[in-house]
């Protein structure tokens, strides 16, 4: 997706007589998401996912109007989900995890450091770079973070289900509790045979878009773990839906966070975090140190240990920046609804 395809899907859905009625609780509107349609998107060897990111963003607009309006937090949406609940889990308290990108073996040195004295309770690091030597990179971070913090990694569909085994292999000794996305999603069926020989658990994030990806996932038993990203999974409510998806199947599953994404889903997802039980690894909230423009005004950023308090405010707590938003806005679309 980018922008242009999400303001040309945005621009044809007919949102007159998706949103033009009267919405008496949090519940209705819900509903109301729940039934919302988008046009159509060009196919051109898409899959049905396509277009997910228009429609979380509309879907967080109504909830947080709603919300605002009836005096509910985002996370009372969790409980207005039939589908989640056996995954509810009211908590005061999140802890996020740890996020080591591509970049040199002094900067991952220091990294993981200043997370270790930090005491985040576990790191993701990406590995899978061309030229760059993953089992070396691994045993610097297992040393420096400790040999009893979880350690997980994202190869970001670098490998092949022919090559995932000799992958691997050098890197199984430093206790890696699962591998996300090791193969592109088109040799992704292929995961079902290798991993039950690597004896690692594999997570599925680009493969893992929507209920149709999830589907196919358990029925073909190609993952271990889904990891949730509401932007890319659609939106809250899906998201929920997937958890449950997953819950069910007997899998785990983490909350995962769009790179560089603003404050905005950041809080969406804290809401997630906070409603939701039995979430492997949670991510996000980075917008502080990642995103050159902040779009909020508040501060709601991860304290020492990983750990962030629930957002108890009605909608979901953040207040924008108009400032900033004008400065960095490339396209308006206003669509009045009656």
């Amino acid at each position: 997706e980018t922008i242009e395809t999400a303001l040309g899907q945005f621009a044809e859905t007919d949102w007159q007589s998706q949103l033009g009625g009267n919405l008496d609780s949090l519940a209705d509107a819900v509903a109301l998401c729940e039934r919302m349609k988008l046009a159509d998107a060009p196919r051109n060897g898409q899959r049905e996912c396509f277009g997910n990111s228009v429609r979380c963003a509309v879907e967080l607009s109504v909830l947080d109007a709603v919300g605002r309006a009836v005096g509910k937090p985002l996370s009372h949406v969790t409980s207005l989900v039939p589908e989640s609940i056996a995954i509810r889990e009211t908590r005061d308290e999140i802890r996020y995890s740890g996020v080591i990108t591509a970049m040199g073996g002094l900067k991952k040195a220091f990294r993981a450091a200043a997370m270790r004295l930090y005491g985040f309770p576990d790191i993701k690091l990406k590995v899978g770079m061309e030229g760059s030597d993953d089992a070396a990179a691994v045993g610097l971070m297992r040393r420096v973070f400790g040999p009893d913090r979880d350690l997980r990694l994202d190869a970001n569909e670098a490998w092949t289900c022919g090559n995932l085994e000799e992958k691997l292999l050098p890197l199984i000794p430093y206790n890696i509790s699962s591998v996300e996305q090791p193969v592109p999603h088109a040799d992704v069926d292929g995961l079902a045979e290798v991993r039950r020989r690597v004896g690692v658990p594999i997570m599925l994030d680009e493969s893992l878009c929507g209920l149709d990806d999830a589907h196919r996932a358990i029925e073909r038993g190609t993952c271990d773990l889904f990891n949730l990203r509401l932007s890319k999974c659609g939106g809250f409510i899906q998201s929920l839906k997937l958890a449950a998806l997953a819950h069910n199947a007997g899998l785990g599953y983490q909350l995962g966070c769009q790179v560089g994404e603003t404050g905005i889903l950041s809080a969406a997802g804290r809401h997630f975090a906070a409603s939701v039980g039995g979430i492997r690894y949670v991510e996000g909230s980075y917008d502080r140190h990642l995103v050159h423009e902040r779009l909020k005004i508040e501060g709601r950023m991860i304290k020492r240990g990983g750990r962030a308090t629930k957002l108890t405010e009605p909608r979901m707590g953040v207040k924008n920046d108009r400032t900033n938003v004008n400065r960095v806005t490339l396209r308006e679309e206003h669509r009045p609804i009656a």
